[in-house]
């Protein structure tokens, strides 16, 4: 059963990894809260399954439409509604809420509010120290480690890690540099976005698709980001499989009461933060973004 929790901790923490380092990477440039955040995510899992389901596309070219749509969406999203208002954060707050609550009944109408699932994106087991691993969860492993990998060394090596950076720590000093602020928060929207497209490409064989699977990630998410530290990627990262180790625990003692992952996620983060109110990486509140 150890090995169980083990491999269960590794996929929902990647997962939820990606969605926490989005959110982060929009705190901490933008200083938006984005409450639209697995709004997207579960945009992106109702793409996958009708392009393959309905339409019957292959796997490639439903990913191939599916993950840039949902980052120009992001990315439209933030300039036309959130980028206005994004120094009002009441107004930002309920702006990104109102349209999660619209992509929730956007689907809810096309799709109606049954449950849908997807196949495997590859079918099958492999036997890993005796334990029977599904193929999907590897490939969801192996997504996750490989993005993950990539925005670090975007963030560390490129010019437009220097610049979210930049802007990140003080957005007025990076526009008097020549950094283009309101195009770099763009594009930080972009990354932000794709990273929940990436996610819900990898998880959504495994979850249930139905319009209100966005509002528990959202909540997981929140959870995460305060605990690691607001606008700290390695805190989201860390914060994510901490979150993801508590979640599969408690799921396993207490398997008649999955309401109590949540309960233990929030208790967990209680704690962090009665001995570090910054959370573990955060600096209360205002230097380290990224």
């Amino acid at each position: 059963m150890v090995e169980i929790i083990i491999i269960a901790t590794l996929v929902t923490g990647g997962v939820y990894a990606l969605l926490a380092i989005g959110f982060s990477l929009i705190f901490g440039n933008a200083r938006v809260i984005n409450m639209a955040h697995t709004g997207f995510f579960m945009l992106a899992a109702y793409g996958l399954w009708y392009f393959m389901r309905q339409l019957g596309l292959g796997t490639i070219p439903s990913i191939a439409i599916v993950a840039p749509a949902v980052t120009l969406l992001g990315i439209l999203a933030y300039r036309l509604l959130i980028h206005p208002i994004r120094e009002h954060l009441a107004a930002v707050l309920l702006m990104t809420i109102a349209l999660a609550m619209a992509f929730q009944e956007a689907m809810r109408g096309a799709f109606s509010s049954l449950y849908w699932a997807i196949p495997a994106l590859i079918p099958g087991f492999t036997d890993i120290l005796g334990v029977r691993v599904l193929n999907q969860y590897l490939l969801t492993l192996g997504i996750v480690a490989v993005v993950i990998i990539i925005v670090q060394l975007i963030l560390a090596k490129t010019k437009l890690g220097i610049a979210l950076r930049a802007v990140a720590n003080d957005s007025e000093i990076a526009s008097l540099m020549g950094i283009s602020v309101p195009r770099t928060l763009m594009i930080t929207m972009g990354i932000a976005t794709a990273l929940v497209a990436i996610a819900a490409i990898a998880v959504a064989p495994l979850w249930t698709i139905h319009p209100a699977m966005w509002s528990k990630p959202l909540v997981t998410v929140l959870v995460i980001v305060v605990l690691g530290g607001l606008g700290s990627i390695k805190g989201s990262i860390i914060g994510a499989f901490i979150i993801a180790l508590v979640e599969n625990v408690v799921a396993f003692l207490a398997p008649s009461f999955p309401y109590l992952q949540v309960v233990f996620s929030i208790l967990a983060m209680v704690i962090v933060l009665v001995v570090r109110p910054g959370g573990l990486f955060g600096v209360v509140f205002e230097e380290e973004r990224l």
